[in-house]
């Protein structure tokens, strides 16, 4: 492995450089890692988070949600992304789940079967927001009560890591990185392939973002060194990410989701895959589940551009919470909850934030437009009863 590298940073102003960049990789220093163990780990989580996390006890299975990896077999559990919310049902932290392969799932030295281990007990590994750490690590040891499960603060051992970009949108690992199929299950280690891998020799890996394809890949590996087949992209600063989730409509962590006060269906939770109607209780079900059997989200997380009157991008003048007005029907459709340069993140009434062309301000700032755009992963059923033009 290799020592961090200077990181390169597009600017802003170059959007669509970043959207012809190619693939690019993030050192996420806003993310911190921490570790789940112990017998009770699984019903621990279950009775907490909003999503399904039974399946990290199950026995892993094919899956093409993880990059081929020196000395693991083909089988993974994928990751999960999660939320723990308010016992209102309001917001309060995310998590990325991974389950770290156990020692009789990966092969033995030569790479041609599975290797010999106990399994001992579950371990379960987070991606979490890393300015209110000590705050959920507290939060989480007040619902531990008598459970029998160890919770460990690994910020310093593990760094969070994320890939992205055009080449990456909607491919297989198999497709985007072809020669690293021949590395792995079903064949003896070829070093000279391992540049071409996904992973390394204490199980980390690539895996596919929980949340959406066009994401990218997500993974969390030991500190101090920099994940495989990062040399071969181009490492870029964590604020390109942003831009990417930006054109998206994806927030995450506790500062874009305000915590204490977004519902998550809102935030277009049910889209990213975070949460499971069918598990049964967690803290804050009630609220999710009546709102979501009324069937109707008036308001939802929306990707934003700030323009002049001429219609040029303008940078900079654009706050965090700044209000979003309709002049055509003087409401105030929503509010800006995310700004980097001319892009933002909004929550926005559907029905005001597409009403008319150029309707759009900020209050206070009419020589402000905002253009409220749909992002092309949303499913039909969200936007049914709508009209727009513009897609992301």
């Amino acid at each position: 492995m290799h020592r961090f590298r200077p990181s390169l940073l597009i600017h802003h102003r170059s959007l669509h450089h970043l959207q012809n960049a190619g693939t690019l990789c993030s050192h996420l220093k806003s993310r911190s890692v921490i570790r789940f163990s112990g017998p009770d780990t699984i019903k621990f989580l279950q009775g907490l988070l909003t999503n399904d996390v039974r399946r990290f006890s199950e026995p892993p299975r094919e899956d093409n949600s993880a990059v081929p990896t020196p000395n693991l077999a083909n089988v993974v559990v994928p990751p999960a992304y999660a939320a723990l919310l308010t016992p209102q049902g309001r917001f309060l932290y995310d998590l990325f789940l991974y389950r770290p392969p156990r020692p009789e799932e990966k092969l033995e030295s030569t790479g041609s079967g599975l290797g010999h281990g106990s399994g001992g007990s579950v371990e379960i590994f987070a991606d979490v927001d890393g300015s209110v750490l000590d705050e959920l690590l507290a939060t989480l040891k007040k619902y531990r009560l008598r459970s029998k499960v160890d919770i460990e603060n690994t910020a310093e051992d593990f760094s969070c890591w994320q890939r992205y970009g055009r080449n990456l949108s909607g491919k297989t690992p198999a497709v985007e990185e072809p020669e690293a199929g021949s590395v792995g299950w079903g064949s003896g280690v070829d070093s000279s392939g391992k540049s071409a891998s996904h992973g390394n020799d204490v199980g980390w890996q690539w895996f596919k973002d929980p949340r959406l394809d066009c994401l990218g890949f997500r993974g969390i590996f030991p500190s101090g060194t920099t994940p495989p087949l990062v040399e071969s992209d181009k490492e870029t600063d964590e604020q390109n990410y942003l831009l990417w989730r930006l054109e998206k409509g994806v927030a995450e962590g506790s500062t874009e989701i305000p915590k204490g006060e977004a519902i998550p269906l809102e935030y277009n939770f049910t889209g990213l895959n975070a949460i499971s109607f069918d598990k049964g209780c967690y803290v804050g079900q009630e609220l999710i589940a009546r709102t979501h059997h009324r069937g109707v989200i008036r308001k939802r997380l929306l990707p934003l551009q700030f323009l002049d009157n001429n219609g040029k991008e303008v940078e900079g003048k654009v706050a965090t919470g700044s209000e979003v007005i309709n002049t055509a029907s003087s409401k105030k459709a929503g509010s800006v909850t995310t700004a980097l340069g001319f892009r933002g993140m909004g929550v926005l009434r559907l029905d005001e934030a597409f009403k008319g062309s150029d309707s759009l301000t900020i209050q206070g700032q009419e020589d402000i437009k905002i253009e409220a755009i749909r992002p092309d992963w949303w499913p039909t059923e969200w936007f049914q009863d709508q009209s727009h033009t513009a897609v992301a």
